[in-house]
């Protein structure tokens, strides 16, 4: 429960950015002139966050391995709610210039790096401390976090949207432009109290206080890992690599094409953001539904075959972006379904596979580095790569659908030259 407490509020945090990234900052951040430059300016600071994370995985991943995970998962919260809280105070760009949008860019990637150490060190409470058979059970509710995180951000921008109607169906009311959308940042304080309650309560795992009591602490765990785990590290990265464009396509990019005017330079579904943002928690939910069923699954069957199976689906899908999307309201809801299931199926396993690739001395190290490497590789370009793809469809989603299926095909290979890790025991 406090691995599920943790990574729901950093993903709030996360997701609250993600949202605002399509909803506020083109408008008040990156003031362009035009639509597609500042949406574009918005996700790349959007993705800036993805190139921290990397160095947040070998800053607390060096101090989990050394001194534990609790002192490092609360670190990781305190960084992440400070930051969070933070944009949620910024000027705009309107009232200091380009100060604003350097000031947001600094905080993002204060997000990504205390995300980068986030992920890792709930998932090692979580399976360092399951019982025998059941770890990518407990692997699962970690990234459960991110389903509710998702839901708990867009519904609190909903429930702002509905109290101030806009007039202009691309853009948001004034009144949530000049200071509603602050609140979901500001919140973010709240949710980092409970947080840290929990987390503060928290005992260390009984497999790092055995390497610690058989004096096996490594003292650069990043230099161990590389000498020994290196070829762990590559295929972590790869076997991430799809379950990372997919979850960003899913989330940030399907809200921008969902939204866009069906008449406008770059044509969309136009949906409003009312209406397409409910779609999309409903389907979430599936997001959240699978992601506990993958465990089960993946402790009876194994996390190699199960994964296989499920990115084949995945390869799959990305040939059905076109026919689901352009079948009206009952083929996007298909579409959003389906990819939000796939999606709780390929992330609910990885919260034991990635730990089980390592030994307890790097485990934090290794898994938080190739965990986060995939994300500059997959989530860091995937909504960029989107849109551009978007605009050399003319319009059509079927690149973006291609540029999955490509990214599925890659993660294939990596599982193909992995080993199952069902049966390992953690505590040898």
């Amino acid at each position: 429960m406090a691995s599920l407490i943790g990574t729901t509020i950093e993903f709030y945090d996360f997701y609250v950015y993600a949202t605002a990234a399509v909803l506020v900052f083109p408008h008040l951040f990156f003031p362009t002139g035009n639509e597609t430059t500042a949406l574009l300016a918005s996700f790349a600071v959007f993705g800036a966050a993805m190139v921290a994370r990397p160095i947040g995985a070998l800053f607390f991943g060096h101090f989990g391995d050394r001194k534990g995970r609790k002192a490092t998962l609360v670190g990781a919260l305190l960084t992440m709610g400070i930051a969070t809280f933070l944009i949620g105070l910024l000027p705009t760009y309107a009232m200091i210039g380009w100060w604003a949008p350097l000031m947001l860019v600094i905080l993002r990637l204060a997000q990504g790096f205390a995300l980068g150490g986030e992920w890792s060190g709930a998932a090692l409470v979580a399976t360092e401390n399951a019982p025998v058979g059941k770890r990518a059970w407990y692997g699962t509710f970690p990234q459960v976090g991110a389903p509710l995180g998702f839901i708990i951000a867009n519904g609190l921008f909903l429930g702002l949207a509905l109290a101030l109607p806009s007039t202009d169906p691309t853009r948001p009311s004034e009144a949530f432009l000049e200071w509603a959308w602050r609140i979901p940042f500001l919140f973010s304080a709240v949710m980092v109290i409970v947080g840290l309650w929990v987390r503060l309560r928290l005992v260390e795992s009984e497999v790092f206080t055995k390497v610690v009591k058989a004096d096996r602490v490594e003292k650069l765990p990043l230099a161990a890992v590389f000498k020994s785990n290196w070829r762990e590290l590559i295929l972590g990265t790869f076997i991430m690599l799809a379950t990372y464009v997919l979850f960003y396509l899913m989330t940030t990019f399907t809200l921008s094409y969902g939204r866009a005017a069906t008449d406008a330079p770059l044509p969309g579904l136009g949906f409003t953001y009312n209406n397409f943002i409910l779609m999309m928690i409903a389907g979430v939910v599936f997001f959240g539904i699978f992601t506990l069923a993958s465990g089960p699954w993946a402790d009876k069957h194994g996390r190699r075959k199960t994964l296989i199976i499920v990115t084949l689906f995945i390869i799959v899908f990305g040939f059905l972006f076109v026919p689901l999307l352009g079948a009206g309201f009952p083929g996007v809801m298909l579409f959003l379904i389906v990819g939000f299931s796939l999606m709780g199926m390929t992330f609910g396993p990885m919260g034991a596979l990635l730990p089980e690739l390592f030994p307890t001395s790097v485990r934090y190290t290794g898994s938080a580095f190739a965990y986060n490497v995939s994300s500059i590789l997959g989530a860091a370009v995937a909504p960029f790569i989107a849109v551009w793809l978007w605009t050399v469809g003319g319009g059509s989603p079927f690149w973006v659908g291609i540029y999955l299926s490509i990214m599925g095909a890659i993660t294939l290979v990596a599982l193909a030259l992995s080993r199952e890790t069902k049966d390992l025991d953690l505590h040898r």
